[in-house]
């Protein structure tokens, strides 16, 4: 949490001690950490801001101990916390900070980025089993995969007038202020002030190679505001003609920032720079903060009915090679292609002439590949992702937001090698059209919207496993999710982009207003267009276009090495490449798809690794034995458990208690059995976890009725990195196993 009198990265700790409440009494906690009375007051008086329901009172011991009572509504009473109260207590907002719901396509990249964190236990294997870098600042939720833009900056270059620059556009945009909190719902959390995070490398100390791999390696802290940094390698010494100039690496988190997103912050720093180093004017409205209210009020009827008849079919082929071994390789990949300016014209008239744009081109080349790698004679739906902007909405202003807007949607069209090359033209154009109705739509809102079938049986006893951050019930069919809701896979229902299918983007022209780039020639000051490295796919694979400054159609393939390897994408790259550039021959009306397909005929499809699932986790490892009659502390595991805290508590711990942890993804049934199990007689069970895993702690312990008593304590903390949050959590269960003074 983050209070004016708490010191930066302090983590709170909450103790709940499970017991049987009489109607209308209040739920106790116990708050642990650096909070003094004007903190825990401040807390208090939030939550009964936020949750008038609630009746809020508070007894504060010392600094450091306060006791928190919450009084549910009268009417019914309350079994257990809700997950937005839960979030509140663990991870306050910041002073003067505003929180937003982390909806849709950024909710799936969220917890994409933070599933690696889920095996931080002593029990992992791996980067994320190690806790000795833990105060490297990428704990607690290391953001996974980041992207990297750079660019070569041509003219006078001044240092103090670049970050001066930059922070002004820190000041000015709200996003750049953001970070990320999961404890109980992934939120995104706006902080009212940031500091801009640049630094200087020698090109002497290290090469731009070097610099890149260690830059993706670094990650992100997403507790942390500050998702977006740059670092300058210098221009070589001596600053003669054959000398390179200083280059600008750019680097964000893309469930913070979409490329556009990251393009228009781009034109507000050179406005700032040409300007001296200070942007003009307040803070950006409309901002993140209006994009929510307008998402939280749009109606998803027409959506919904839509969705469930267009959500790709089961049988769909959605992967462009063919199943093959492991590749041998790993990290991320890219290639690209560029075709002229004039090929580009012919491509882009071909399309014209057919009542279509150049990006259904593309598309329609890409749905012949996959069809292709399907190996199947006769009509097939295929499905791939198509990003959409997002910013396009009836919204004011909306095109000029930075942030997450874009989202990719599922296109699927049937390929039938007889029928005309026209007939799938149109077919993906007025796919991308319906699509294009609800750009704000997103994978999980359309896996809760699909028709869903008859539900299997429940079983038997025992709870389901232990819920990570992004974990909600599925949607009935009476009340439809809201725009940015949660929902499993609906069984039944096709691949969907994100979920082992492909993804193209065709990106619009991102170049500086006219204006702009003349104050910036005046000054000496050439902006190039920036480039992108390899980084975070968005996927498997993902095929991005865009013009050149030329004209000319520059096709760039993202890839997981892991999945495709290299010489498999440069085959695939080529067969895309040349079926774009061959479609201008196809003139004639009755031209077919196969006849375009013949061209690949002699050509090798090229193969994909077979997706391997991970072994599931035992339901109870045991990490450290204790003494047989001690008590029991039992780690919850789950998505974003800050990475190395459960390491460093383990070896942390100086007491006789044997310590496990609980994998969530355990068989249903074999939980409860196993915590029983561990706790044996006459020995009391305390349960615990940091972040996401305290809130799944506390939702087991509500689940285990059948042995009243066997909990004896739920030990909850907040988010912060592996030390703090490692401290937090010893803290509340000496609090527990310790008596009072």
């Amino acid at each position: 949490m983050s209070s004016q009198g708490v010191p930066r990265g302090a983590v709170l700790a909450v103790v709940h001690e499970p017991v049987a409440l009489s109607p209308g009494g209040p739920l106790v906690l116990e708050l642990r950490g650096p909070l003094g009375p004007a903190d825990a007051e401040t807390v208090a008086a939030r939550l009964a801001q936020r949750h008038r329901a609630f009746g809020v009172a508070l007894d504060s011991h010392r600094p450091g101990h306060h006791t928190l009572r919450l009084t549910p509504p009268a009417a019914g009473g309350l079994a257990a916390l809700p997950a937005d109260l839960l979030a509140d207590l663990l991870a306050p907002p910041p002073p003067g900070g505003e929180i937003l719901p982390v909806t849709g396509h950024q909710q799936t990249l969220l917890r994409a980025a933070l599933t690696p964190a889920a095996t931080s236990t002593g029990t992992s294997s791996g980067g994320n089993s190690g806790s000795s870098d833990s105060s490297d600042g990428s704990d607690g939720g290391d953001g996974g995969g980041v992207e990297q833009l750079y660019w070569d900056w041509s003219g006078p270059f001044d240092v103090a007038r670049f970050a001066a620059a930059w922070q002004s556009v820190v000041d000015r945009e709200c996003v750049l202020r953001a970070c990320f909190d999961w404890v109980a719902a992934p939120r995104l959390v706006l902080h009212a002030r940031a500091e801009a995070d640049i630094a200087v490398c020698s090109p002497a100390a290290v090469t731009w190679p070097q610099l890149l791999r260690r830059d993706r390696a670094r990650g992100f802290a997403l507790h942390r505001p500050g998702l977006l940094r740059l670092t300058l390698l210098a221009a070589e010494p001596g600053g003669g003609g054959g000398a390179a100039p200083p280059r600008v690496l750019l680097t964000y988190h893309p469930a913070l920032l979409d490329e556009r997103g990251v393009h228009l912050l781009l034109r507000e720093f050179y406005r700032a720079y040409a300007a001296g180093g200070v942007l003009p004017g307040g803070e950006r409205r409309p901002d993140l903060r209006d994009h929510a209210r307008w998402l939280a009020g749009q109606d998803t009827t027409a959506a919904r009915q839509f969705w469930a008849r267009a959500v790709p079919p089961p049988r769909a082929a959605t992967r462009p090679g063919r199943p093959g071994g492991a590749t041998g390789q790993s990290g991320p990949g890219l290639l690209d292609t560029r075709l002229r300016a004039p090929e580009t014209f012919r491509l882009r008239s071909w399309a014209a002439l057919r009542g279509a744009a150049e990006s259904s081109a593309l598309h329609l080349v890409w749905a012949l590949l996959l069809y292709r790698a399907a190996g199947v004679s006769g009509p097939l739906p295929v499905s791939f992702g198509v990003q959409l902007s997002g910013r396009d909405i009836a919204l004011p202003g909306a095109a000029g937001i930075p942030g997450l807007l874009d989202s990719p949607l599922p296109m699927t069209v049937t390929v039938d090698p007889a029928a005309p090359l026209a007939s799938l033209l149109h077919q993906v154009r007025d796919a991308l059209l319906d699509l294009a109705a609800y750009p704000w739509a997103s994978t999980e809102t359309i896996r809760a919207w699909a028709p869903r079938p008859p539900a299997a049986p429940a079983p038997a006893a025992g709870p389901g496993p232990v819920a990570g951050p992004a974990a909600a019930p599925a949607a009935g069919p009476a009340a439809g999710p809201g725009p940015g809701a949660v929902a499993g896979p609906a069984a039944g229902v096709g691949p969907l982009c994100g979920a082992g299918g492909t993804l193209v983007r065709f990106d619009g022209p991102l170049v500086l207003p006219k204006v702009l780039r003349s104050e910036l020639a005046a000054q000496g000051v050439h902006a190039d267009t920036p480039r992108s490295a390899a980084g975070a796919a968005g996927g498997p694979l993902t095929l991005a276009a865009r013009h050149d400054t030329a004209g000319g159609l520059v096709l760039g393939l993202f890839y997981d090495r892991a999945q495709l390897a290299d010489e498999d994408a440069a085959a695939l790259h080529s067969q895309c490449v040349r079926l774009l550039r061959a479609l201008p021959e196809f003139r004639q009306a009755q031209a077919s798809a196969g006849q375009l397909l013949d061209l690949l005929a002699r050509a090798a499809t090229p193969r994909m690794a077979r997706p391997v699932p991970p072994a599931p986790h035992p339901a109870l490892t045991v990490l450290r034995p204790g003494h047989p009659h001690a008590d029991v502390i039992c780690l919850v595991t789950a998505p974003g458990v800050p990475a190395g805290s459960y390491d460093l508590f383990v070896r942390g711990h100086r007491g006789p208690e044997e310590i496990v942890a609980v994998h969530g993804d355990g068989a249903p049934g074999v939980l409860p059995a196993a915590l029983h199990q561990a706790s044996g007689p006459g020995r009391r069970l305390v349960l615990c976890g940091c972040g996401p895993g305290g809130r799944a702690a506390y939702e087991l312990a509500q689940r285990t009725p059948h042995a009243p008593g066997m909990v004896s304590a739920v030990v909850m903390t907040g988010i912060g990195d592996a030390a703090a949050s490692a401290s937090a959590l010893a803290r509340g269960v000496r609090s527990v196993l310790t008596p009072p003074p």
